[in-house]
């Protein structure tokens, strides 16, 4: 026979309800960490599983949560997606992903698939800049949190790294090693990291006296390694730079591929510096200097913000930036004398 939350309460001492607070991530915070641990305890013993259709009963929720992310096949967003899911998970929540492939149309489709499912809630990791579907959706009272992305115009709890202090540290770093002739591939603008990084970029090279000339920019209309090549080889054909910093390591090695191509090194020739650090950077060759962003904390905090706005109430529209840091490694180094 399965055991119950009651019986969970009984052997650690507690009342259901708190002991129902102290297995629900989301409510945790409203119970001491001693009657937390009692209680996990005693689940773990008696191999307690949450019912989450019985619970959806008694609150009159699905117990699902939706999770719409632009592109599965960009390994920055499982990492996100699972941190998210061990969150909800614990909560007694079932996650119900999305792929956009990076169409808006796809995503104004997906948000309404996912709500015509009667989700509780929905964690957006696909949103431009300028986007009606999400701002539309919050406006109607659907409990929505941005994960990595960012809107304009709307009051929306976001969580997100920081773009700001990750660029930052990429310039300091090479123009530390002495580049000043920087080329600079930005992610489409219309996405809050494409817009935000490119901006960083341009006050710290302009703050640290960085060559801003318009020919050693070249912004990628998507973040692939196809556009990476491509502006890349639209940079190369009009000038020489001594290092390449790319919107995205995806971007980053499209780089590498057309250094290789017109028999350029790295980083004797050219240092780059991607951003994201995603799996087997560091076994390219050589290892990709880029910025770290705790993809898997972001999807953890973005969850724990809408469990608590499913059973504590709205969050505001706060957002929280999770640090970054830059990890050298073999891509970059000083420029040589030419």
């Amino acid at each position: 026979m399965n055991a119950t939350l009651k019986d969970v309460a009984e052997r650690a001492g507690v009342h259901p309800g708190t002991a129902s607070r102290a297995l629900n991530p989301a409510t945790q915070g409203l119970v001491s960490e001693a009657t937390v641990r009692a209680v996990q305890q005693a689940a773990k013993a008696l191999a307690y599983r949450p019912n989450p259709m019985a619970r959806g009963l008694k609150t009159n929720k699905t117990m699902m949560v939706g999770i719409v992310v632009p592109d599965l096949s960009n390994p920055l967003f499982p990492p996100i997606v699972r941190g998210a899911e061990e969150v909800l998970s614990r909560g007694g929540y079932t996650s119900i992903i999305a792929d956009t492939d990076n169409d808006a149309r796809r995503e104004v489709d997906s948000i309404a698939a996912l709500r015509a499912r009667q989700v509780d809630g929905l964690l957006v990791a696909s949103a431009h800049r300028e986007d009606d579907a999400v701002t539309s959706t919050v406006a109607e009272g659907v409990p929505l949190v941005l994960v990595n992305r960012r809107a304009e115009g709307a009051a929306i709890p976001t969580v997100a790294s920081d773009d700001r202090s990750g660029i930052e540290q990429a310039v300091r770093h090479l123009v530390g090693l002495g580049h000043t002739a920087i080329a600079h591939l930005p992610g489409p603008a219309w996405l809050s990291t494409g817009f935000e990084r490119a901006r960083a970029f341009r006050h710290y090279m302009a703050e640290l006296g960085g060559d801003l000339s318009a020919e050693l920019s070249e912004e990628c209309g998507t973040y692939s390694v196809a556009e990476g090549a491509r502006a890349a080889r639209a940079v190369l054909d009009r000038t020489s730079p001594t290092a390449v910093l790319a919107g995205n390591d995806q971007i980053a090695v499209g780089v590498l591929d057309v250094l290789r191509e017109r028999g350029l090194r790295c980083p004797e020739d050219v240092s780059l510096v991607g951003y994201n650090d995603m799996t087997f950077m560091d076994k390219l060759s050589p290892p990709l200097t880029t910025v770290r962003v705790p993809h898997a904390a972001i999807g953890v905090e973005a969850a724990q913000i809408l469990l608590r706005w499913l059973t504590v109430g709205p969050p505001g529209a706060s957002t929280v930036t999770l640090p970054v840091e830059l990890v050298v490694r073999g891509s970059t180094a000083r420029p040589r004398t030419r």
